[in-house]
């Protein structure tokens, strides 16, 4: 069976007791990549950004979207990924003004710099749903490295991830040792000493099923199904209106008398929203404002 080039591959390797996760991105990250212009450090650091929101989806109980979220005062001031349960992909990166990249070294972000990752399952309200945040620490120099040791510190079980991308494919690999006495004594050694043979060039261009074999064959994977993935985005009319009346009608009167109506564009697929004074009278009067909307469009 041949994997999709845009697809997330479950798998086991029972004799040494480690589960993993393999992504793989083609046509989703040029999607991504086509909605802006970016430098090269910031460009490397969304693909990463992307495979790993994904490869954490197939890690972790996500009912809803799982989101990576990067934030600093200097010269990358917002890195945002998203992964749904349902395969779907989108991600954006906000640079300082005045030009420049993201640094490749994530120490040099400051000491102020946060990383998180959020799960966002349905709740029995479905205004209301459900929010579990992690930070991880910013004491590693590449993305990959910080994942490794937040998953070591908040699983406590030994993983290991390498990220990759370039300006056509993106990739990721995740190992993780089983929790318990599962596998053989060996088995995590094994495993991880076959992990540390995989070069980024060669996560990119080989296809999941064939790395898997590659590496593994030894240890006989135990494949547990592919997941295609796609990029979409969950802007919508309605999510845009909502965030105009968050913002108030007297604020977002005055940003609409210049040109006599509110023009906002999607920054992850380029969408736009035409909002003209006309119908602002029934957007503040006769939508229902009682459900909590977002402060900006995500």
């Amino acid at each position: 069976m041949t994997a999709q080039s845009d697809s997330l591959v479950r798998f086991l390797l029972p004799d040494a007791g480690v589960r993993g996760v393999h992504v793989h991105l083609d046509d989703t990250w040029r999607e991504i990549l086509s909605h802006a212009v970016y430098p090269p450090g910031a460009a490397e650091l969304l693909g990463e950004a992307s495979v790993a929101s994904a490869l954490f989806t197939g890690h972790t109980k996500v009912d809803g979207r799982l989101s990576i979220q990067l934030r600093s005062n200097t010269a990358m001031r917002t890195l945002f990924t998203e992964c749904t349960a349902a395969g779907t992909l989108r991600g954006i990166v906000q640079l300082a003004e005045g030009g420049g990249d993201a640094p490749r070294d994530l120490t040099a972000l400051g000491e102020d710099a946060l990383l998180a990752i959020t799960i966002e399952n349905p709740g029995l309200d479905p205004r209301e749903p459900q929010r579990y945040q992690s930070l991880v620490g910013l004491t590693a120099a590449g993305l990959d490295e910080a994942f490794e040791d937040y998953f070591r510190q908040s699983e406590q079980l030994p993983t290991r991830l390498l990220l990759a991308a370039d300006g056509t494919r993106a990739a990721g690999l995740l190992l993780q040792k089983l929790p318990g006495d599962e596998g053989d004594q060996d088995g995590w050694s094994r495993a991880s000493a076959l992990f540390e043979t995989l070069g980024k060039q060669e996560l990119l261009e080989v296809p999941g099923h064939d790395l898997l074999h590659r590496l593994f064959h030894e240890e006989t994977p135990e494949l547990l199904g592919d997941k295609a993935l796609r990029f979409a985005c969950s802007c919508s009319r309605e999510r845009v209106a909502g965030m105009l009346q968050s913002i108030g009608e007297e604020e977002a009167r005055a940003a609409a008398e210049p040109t006599g109506a509110v023009e906002v564009r999607c920054e992850f697929c380029g969408q736009e929203y035409h909002f003209p004074l006309t119908e602002f009278d029934i957007l503040f009067r006769e939508m229902d404002v009682s459900s909590p909307a977002p402060e900006r469009l995500q």
